[in-house]
């Protein structure tokens, strides 16, 4: 007498989810973050499946956040974009257009843009790879997951220019590669590709490709071209696939020898790696370069978001001489 066959489980909510997540080849940075947000949006509502909700939970939840929890407006989009990603990807269900959300307030702040001066103070005391990666940002423009993320094939010594892949809303771009940093990576690949043939001497040294080109290319994860410019200094074990791989770089490694560089420094600016990439923008357009120039170097769809950087054009008071100092 044949058994018949015991039903299959349907995964859980959250593993749909991170399904959805890697199937739409998000980053595990983005997976993490909606997975934390709907967590949190399903125990705001005491533990309630979100197939039993809607628009007017969501409604809720945002608008505590906005009121209650006092969260920047970057905050709230972003759990924002985490339950419409659960409703329409997940659940299939297509919310109404959130109207009764109580919008956190977003500042019109200018972005904090450091001196040449200053970018040579901080740069001085970095060493190492957390050197490079920083001038990288301010010399080429780069966004700091840019920079960790870099690979080998995508920087171009010769022609010096540095293709950015998958930049925010994965998009491609060429940008600069400064001349003082070619003989500096030259040395630095050096020792990162002496490092990646212990890794496969050992029986390592894949990382992980984008997309699905690691069933396509089941070799190309080891090859010298796709492995990270700044490569971590351990092995560690792929959350996704559990094989042992090198990642990157982690962005918090640098963002705290940044920070201890602009106390050694003395600066009272709140700068952060991200301020490299604006004083970039900041010091091209003090040279006298075209904003749109600078708009593709930085990557940006609209130059209005480039225009913010204008206001180095406005020196002493949008140009005008202080009655002061005409005394």
């Amino acid at each position: 007498m044949n058994e018949e066959p015991s039903p299959v489980a349907a995964p859980k909510l959250l593993d749909q989810v991170r399904g959805k997540i890697r199937l739409k080849h998000y980053s595990l940075r983005t997976e993490q973050t909606y997975v934390d947000w709907i967590k949190r949006y399903i125990l705001f509502h005491g533990k309630h499946h979100p197939d039993d909700m809607g628009a007017a939970e969501v409604e809720a939840f945002l608008t505590h956040l906005a009121v209650v929890g006092k969260v920047a407006a970057s905050t709230q989009n972003q759990a924002k974009s985490a339950l419409l990603f659960l409703y329409r990807e997940v659940l299939g269900v297509d919310l109404p257009w959130l109207g009764n959300v109580e919008r956190a307030k977003s500042p019109k702040r200018l972005p904090v843009v450091l001196t040449r001066d200053e970018v040579q103070a901080v740069l001085s005391r970095l060493e190492g790879a957390h050197w490079l990666i920083a001038s990288l940002l301010y010399g080429s423009g780069l966004r700091i997951m840019e920079g960790v993320r870099l690979r080998v094939k995508d920087v171009e010594l010769s022609r010096r220019e540095i293709l950015v892949r998958d930049g925010k809303g994965f998009k491609d771009r060429v940008t600069m590669l400064p001349e003082s940093l070619v003989n500096p990576l030259k040395l630095h690949l050096q020792r990162v590709k002496a490092l990646h043939d212990q890794d496969l001497a050992a029986g390592y040294g894949s990382v992980c490709l984008p997309y699905a080109l690691g069933k396509k290319y089941p070799n190309a994860g080891r090859e010298w071209a796709w492995q990270y410019v700044f490569p971590s200094a351990n092995l560690a074990v792929d959350p996704r696939t559990g094989e042992t791989r090198r990642h990157h770089l982690q962005d918090q490694a640098v963002q705290r020898a940044v920070k201890q560089a602009v106390r050694a420094a003395g600066l009272t600016k709140p700068a952060t790696p991200h301020t490299f990439r604006h004083s970039f923008a900041t010091h091209l357009l003090e040279g006298g370069y075209d904003i749109r120039t600078v708009q593709e170097l930085l990557g940006h769809s609209d130059v209005s978001t480039t225009m913010i950087y204008t206001h180095v054009l406005n020196r002493g008071g949008k140009g005008v001489q202080s009655p002061l100092d005409c005394l």
